[in-house]
């Protein structure tokens, strides 16, 4: 019986070469692979699962982890410094195809993509929609903000058509 050919919750392509979802497993390989994925873009501290990274190593996909915890009310935000060199990783076209995932691929993963949608230029209405579309009931305010403040410096001499 072959594998199943399932793609990871919350899956979904951001942009051509880019794509977002919750942690995958390992009934996701297959869909995974038809991907060709040559980068996946972590957002979590722990470490990458044994099996996550068999997979990675069988098919050539590179890992690079940029470990941080959600932003949590009312003290506690994710740090600038790591979304910026994640949208460096996940800009360069060099690393794609590339999947972007956290655990749920909402919050962190959703701050991450809002985040090159303010590089793309989007207005904060379509980027607030497209946030709470895959954070649905568990949405939080302070993701928001986070993208609302959020800069990336010499983002205007990027070619932000990726």
């Amino acid at each position: 019986m072959p594998a199943p050919f399932a793609p990871p919750e919350n899956f979904a392509m951001v942009w051509r070469g880019i794509y977002r979802s919750s942690y995958p497993s390992k009934r996701n390989f297959s869909y995974l692979q038809a991907l060709g994925l040559r980068t996946i873009v972590y957002l979590c501290h722990e470490e990458y699962p044994e099996l996550n990274c068999a997979f990675m190593l069988e098919h050539g996909v590179q890992l690079l982890q940029f470990g941080c915890d959600g932003n949590k009310a009312p003290f506690h935000e994710i740090p600038a410094y790591v979304i910026r060199r994640a949208l460096r990783a996940i800009m360069d076209p060099r690393n794609h195809p590339v999947l972007i995932h956290c655990n749920q691929g909402k919050h962190r993963t959703g701050c991450l993509v809002g985040c090159l949608r303010k590089v793309q230029q989007w207005s904060l209405v379509a980027i607030f929609e497209e946030y709470r579309r895959f954070a649905g009931t568990k949405a939080r305010v302070v993701d928001e903000l986070f993208i609302e403040r959020f800069t990336f410096e010499g983002s205007s001499d990027m070619d932000t058509g990726i």
